[in-house]
C-alpha cells in the first residue's frame, strides 16, 4: 500500500519559497495585462462537457478529465485549457460589438503530461483579444507576450513564430483529405521527418517539395526570404509570410525567430502562432496565436488572438527564489510593542511572533532580524 502522502504522477505541491514567488509573478503579470486594458475573468474549473469541448476545442478531448455531475447526471469536464472558456465569455456573456480584451489566471488539469518534466496541473495565465482580425491585434498580443516574459525574469527567453494558415493553404492547394491533413499536421508538429516523407511520397510537386521544406525553414528574419523563394506563391502563403514579417518588425530585447514547421499550440489555431522557450527546455513555457471563430458554437464567430504562459514551467527554469526575510518578535502584551508590530506590518514587513515555549529555530521561519527592547524603545537588530 502506497503512503497516504504520495501524490499522483506528474502532480506536485508548490512549496516555500516557490509558492510565494509564483504568487508575486501572478500579480505582476495581471498588473501588466491591466495596464494594456485587459479585463480579468475567472471561469469555473469545470463545465458541462458539451460546452467545454464544442467546436474547435474538441482537440482537447484526450487531455480532459471527465466526471458525472451528481446534480444533473450530465457529463462534466475539468478544463484542460482556459482559452476556449474566454471565447465563450466573449461570445455569449459579454456580447460586445467592438474589441474585447480579457485576461485570466488559474489552474488547468491534463489527463497526461505534455512531457517528461511537465505537470498535469499547469497554472495558466494569459490574455485574449477578441473582435479584431487585423495584424495590429497580433502585434499587440505578441508585444504583450514579450513584455510578460521579461516581467517573469527569464534571462534567455526566445520566441518562435509560425503560421498555421501557411500550412493549411498548402493542404488545400494539394487537395489533401482531412485524414491526411491531420496525420501531416501531427508529423510536422512532432518534427517527425521520416513520417513526413512517407506521407508526402505520393504527392506531386510542388506540394511534395513544399511540405518537406517546411521543417528546414527556421532561423532569423532571412528565413522569410528563403520561404518566398522555395514555396509556391499561393495567396495564403504570401499573406502568411507578410504577416510574419510584420510581427518580426517588433523591436524588443527578447529574441524572435521563425520556424515554419513549428505547429505548436492546440488545433484551434488558424493564423500566426507563437511559442516561447527558455533554458534549453524542449517544452514551451508559453503558447499562443490567432484562433478566429472559436466562439461560433456559442453564437458569434469573432476574430481572436491571444496567449497563455504556464507559471509552473517558468518556476522550474528560474533560479531558486530567496526566502522572504522576517522579523522575530517576543510574545508580549506591551502596548508599545503592539504599536511597533502594526507599523512594521503596515510598511510591508513580515513580523512573526515567537510563541511561548516554542522550540522552532528563527531560520526556519525565515527571520533574519529580531525586535528587542533597548533604552525604552523597541529596536530591530540582526540575528
Amino acid at each position: 500500500m502506497k503512503p497516504a502522502w504520495l501524490l499522483p504522477e506528474y502532480v506536485e505541491d508548490i512549496l516555500p519559497p516557490y509558492a510565494w514567488h509564483a504568487e508575486l509573478l501572478r500579480r505582476r503579470l495581471l498588473d501588466l495585462f491591466d495596464s494594456y486594458g485587459y479585463e480579468l475573468v475567472a471561469p469555473p474549473l469545470m463545465e458541462f462537457l458539451d460546452s467545454l469541448l464544442t467546436g474547435s476545442a474538441r482537440d482537447l478531448d484526450l487531455k480532459t478529465f471527465k466526471v458525472v455531475d451528481g446534480l444533473s447526471g450530465r457529463q462534466m469536464g475539468l478544463r484542460a485549457d482556459i482559452t476556449p472558456q474566454a471565447a465563450r465569455i466573449d461570445a455569449h456573456l459579454l456580447n460586445r460589438q467592438g474589441v474585447t480584451r480579457l485576461c485570466y489566471a488559474g489552474p488547468a488539469l491534463h489527463t497526461r503530461p505534455a512531457g517528461l518534466m511537465t505537470s498535469r496541473e499547469p497554472f495558466q495565465i494569459g490574455a485574449e483579444l477578441f473582435g479584431h482580425a487585423g495584424i495590429e491585434a497580433d502585434r499587440e498580443i505578441l508585444e504583450l507576450l514579450l513584455t510578460a516574459l521579461q516581467t517573469t525574469g527569464l534571462a534567455d527567453a526566445r520566441v518562435s513564430l509560425g503560421h498555421i494558415g501557411l500550412f493549411r493553404a498548402l493542404v488545400q492547394a494539394a487537395g489533401l483529405d482531412a485524414g491526411t491533413e491531420r496525420a501531416l499536421f501531427k508529423a510536422m508538429k512532432a518534427k517527425d521527418v521520416p513520417e513526413l516523407e512517407s506521407l508526402t511520397e505520393t504527392l506531386a510537386d510542388p506540394w511534395k517539395a513544399a511540405f518537406r521544406r517546411l521543417p528546414e525553414l527556421y532561423g532569423g528574419p532571412e528565413i522569410l526570404s528563403d520561404a518566398r523563394r522555395v514555396l509556391p506563391g499561393l495567396p495564403g502563403v504570401v499573406e502568411a509570410l507578410d504577416e510574419l514579417a510584420a510581427l518580426l518588425a517588433l523591436r524588443h530585447d527578447i529574441q524572435l525567430a521563425v520556424d515554419l514547421g513549428d505547429l505548436r499550440g492546440f488545433g484551434y489555431h488558424n493564423g500566426a502562432v507563437f511559442a516561447a522557450y527558455t533554458g534549453g527546455q524542449a517544452q514551451a513555457v508559453a503558447l499562443g496565436g490567432r484562433y478566429d471563430g472559436a466562439g461560433a458554437i456559442f453564437g458569434r464567430a469573432r476574430p481572436a488572438t491571444g496567449f497563455s504562459l504556464d507559471l509552473r514551467r517558468i518556476l522550474n527554469v528560474l533560479p531558486e527564489p530567496a526566502p522572504r526575510p522576517g522579523i522575530l518578535v517576543p510574545s508580549d502584551d506591551d502596548a508599545a510593542l503592539k504599536t511597533r508590530i502594526a507599523e512594521l506590518r503596515a510598511a510591508g514587513e513580515r513580523v512573526i511572533v515567537e510563541l511561548s515555549g516554542s522550540t522552532a529555530l528563527p531560520q526556519e521561519s525565515g527571520c533574519n532580524r529580531r525586535l528587542v527592547q533597548a533604552s525604552g524603545t523597541w529596536q530591530i537588530l540582526p540575528l
